[in-house]
């Protein structure tokens, strides 16, 4: 799929590493964008529908700079691919679209819609492409829009044009990013000097695909005892077998200084880990970091609780209610079983990147579900 193709659906995942750093890629296509305007972006993922509202101006486009509105997800675990999950999903789309028309007064053609590549990757895997399909149908019937886009994310495209948003232009060609969605996991970098030429990393593991493939593992012992052992004997085996062989083929290890992850995953391990750094965009962290956080969730887990945490929250510059709502914002994404399976396949990437010799800076990024709309309408400008 080639890079025009951004003219037909949306892309891109923008996050900071620093405010205000770069927006993305080129489009042909522009548009007049005259004083501040909002747009919406809602996207189908493997766990629920999220949607981002982003306030912006055509300057504020160029510099990288828009003010986040709204954001907010509702959960209904769609890969699992039954009438109930399709049924909350169709209903958190319908919804959360009418939301931004009627709510925030965003115009239809201001309202972009997606799938997320991590549903594509499953679907295609499962042979469940045609629920995608029937959610598109059934959404599009429901809003009376029956020519709405409603495409499934490209891999590539996603990945590469996800570095663009995600890195600023200080750490392009050091950094190697890594997105570990629900359904999978992509990313990559660019390895000749040029944004052209991208190497592509991607695993068919996300955080719920991993946890699906404990859970039927785990027969009539539902224990949680059992399903941290089942969780090791499913990242120990095909997963860890996919992310050796990915993480070699890539050859980001002699390339890249920096490893950056995003994804749910990342923004819940920071924040449960710092609760102190509510505000901080990218917290840098250690392999052995996330190894003792992964054996609290389990072994310790009411020490994650946000009144536990809170305790632990010092600096009185710190807006503790801040703290507490993103608490629990994570709290009602992730419980503890999810907790383990995102930061044990957090953890066995990064395994790959503990050199003897040679240690690499890894990061945690957080906020990289409000950006894709934003690097969107920059492209429609015309803007890198």
């Amino acid at each position: 799929m080639g890079f025009s193709s951004v003219n037909r659906y949306l892309l891109v995942l923008l996050v900071l590493f620093v405010p205000g750093a770069n927006l993305l890629a080129q489009n042909n296509m522009r548009i007049d964008l005259h004083g501040t305007t909002s747009y919406a972006g809602i996207e189908v993922g493997s766990k629920g529908v999220k949607m981002s509202i982003v306030e912006m101006s055509g300057i504020g486009a160029k510099n990288g700079n828009y003010k986040i509105i709204k954001d907010t997800s509702v959960n209904t675990d769609f890969i699992t691919f039954n009438n109930e999950s399709f049924k909350s999903t169709y209903k958190g789309l319908t919804g959360l679209f009418n939301a931004a028309l009627s709510n925030y007064h965003i115009t239809s053609d201001r309202i972009f819609t997606v799938f997320s590549s991590g549903v594509k990757v499953v679907s295609e895997r499962e042979n469940k492409v045609i629920w995608l399909q029937n959610l598109a149908d059934s959404f599009r019937k429901a809003i009376n829009e029956p020519q709405r886009s409603m495409k499934a994310i490209d891999v590539m495209d996603e990945a590469r044009l996800s570095h663009l948003g995600i890195v600023p232009a200080s750490k392009r060609y050091t950094t190697f990013l890594i997105d570990i969605g629900s359904g999978n996991t992509k990313g990559g970098y660019f390895p000749s000097g040029n944004t052209k030429d991208f190497k592509l990393f991607q695993l068919t593991w996300g955080t719920k695909s991993i946890a699906n493939s404990t859970e039927k593992r785990m027969d009539e012992d539902k224990s949680l005892a059992n399903y941290y052992k089942q969780l090791q004997r499913v990242l120990s085996g095909q997963a860890d077998e996919e992310i050796t062989y990915a993480v070699n083929y890539s050859g980001a290890y002699n390339m890249s200084d920096n490893i950056a992850f995003s994804g749910g995953i990342a923004w819940a391990t920071a924040t449960l880990m710092y609760p102190e750094l509510v505000d901080n965009p990218v917290v840098p962290v250690t392999y052995d970091d996330v190894l003792k956080f992964n054996q609290k969730v389990y072994s310790q887990y009411k020490t994650l609780s946000d009144s536990a945490l809170l305790r632990l929250v010092k600096e009185k510059s710190v807006d503790k209610n801040n703290v507490k709502n993103e608490i629990a914002k994570v709290t009602k994404v992730f419980d503890q079983r999810a907790l383990l399976s995102g930061s044990g396949l957090l953890l066995k990437i990064m395994r790959q990147f503990e050199g003897v010799n040679e240690k690499k800076q890894f990061y945690l990024i957080k906020n990289g579900q409000v950006g894709w709309i934003s690097a969107y309408v920059s492209q429609l400008l015309g803007y890198q």
